[in-house]
């Protein structure tokens, strides 16, 4: 998926909101200010927005001497993600079809998204919640991609988020003795999930954790290791979350489902759905 001119503006706000987190020196965000409108004067709309917004984030990373910038806030979202689990199991545990109910908390953990801005806290988290468990999705939208979980002998769950990968957790548990490999990002990206986050939701205890050794917050394969490129064209079956995921693969011919909130109106577009709606689209 190209970067629309809806992208550009956004690009800039994202710059301005990561920067604010780890300096406030007049000098040094005027510089990084400067790069980055730089950088966008001169953006190829052939690209993808990751793509676009890995380049801003190394430049805000390089100027500004930090590594992580949303180091503090991953780690908050993992606490506050951590502290909902036992009652999202409960929940899980109770429902008619614990598998669909688990798929829509695992969407709902996609909001989770400091790239689209705004502070995500506990009653936004709750409320996203409730949004997904009562909209309406189609049934057979659920039934293919378990059916698809069913009959794979590898298949690659690609997370997205810190904190969301809590949310990830619940489906991976429902899921229990299918073969999982869980993917993580190989470098700090916005709030993107790495190992660390992964470890902390207690997924390296449950399936194989590696990362894809890019710091693209999504999955341009060109960009990862060559044990990701390998472990994602074995795979059988591919499940992508996040917007991230979708705008760099969206394309590519592989079984793919992406399971994500369309949080901004270029990627409602592109999917076909509603802003603020979950999806899951199967592509390939």
């Amino acid at each position: 998926m190209k970067i629309g001119l809806e992208c550009i503006p956004c690009f800039v706000r994202q710059a301005y909101e990561a920067m604010s987190l780890v300096t406030d020196d007049q000098k040094i965000m005027e510089r990084i200010l400067r790069q980055v409108l730089f950088r966008l004067a001169n953006v190829s709309f052939d690209n993808t927005p990751p793509f676009i917004g890995r380049n801003i984030h190394r430049i805000i990373k390089l100027l500004s001497g930090n590594n992580d910038p949303y180091l503090e806030i991953k780690k908050d979202s993992n606490t506050l993600a951590m502290k909902m689990m036992l009652s999202l199991k409960e929940l899980i545990k109770s429902s008619t079809d614990p598998f669909e109910t688990a798929v829509r908390l695992a969407i709902a953990g996609n909001i989770i998204d400091y790239g689209q801005g705004n502070y995500v806290g506990e009653e936004k988290i709750k409320k996203t919640i409730s949004q997904c468990l009562d909209q309406p999705v189609s049934k057979e939208n659920f039934n293919e991609l378990k059916e698809e979980i069913e009959k794979a002998s590898n298949i690659l769950y690609l997370g997205d988020n810190a904190g969301e990968v809590f949310f990830d957790k619940l489906l991976i548990e429902e899921l229990n003795g299918y073969p999982i490999t869980f993917v993580v990002r190989g470098a700090p990206t916005i709030n993107d999930a790495l190992r660390d986050d992964a470890r902390m939701a207690g997924l390296d205890k449950l399936v194989a954790v590696v990362d894809n050794g890019s710091d693209v917050p999504g999955t341009i394969l060109e960009e990862c290791s060559e044990e990701f490129k390998r472990l994602f064209f074995e795979a059988d079956l591919v499940i992508a979350k996040g917007q991230g995921n979708y705008e760099t693969l969206s394309d590519e011919q592989k079984k793919i489902f992406f399971l994500l909130k369309a949080k901004c109106p270029v990627i409602a577009e592109d999917i076909g759905c509603q802003e603020g709606d979950m999806v899951i689209a199967k592509k390939g």
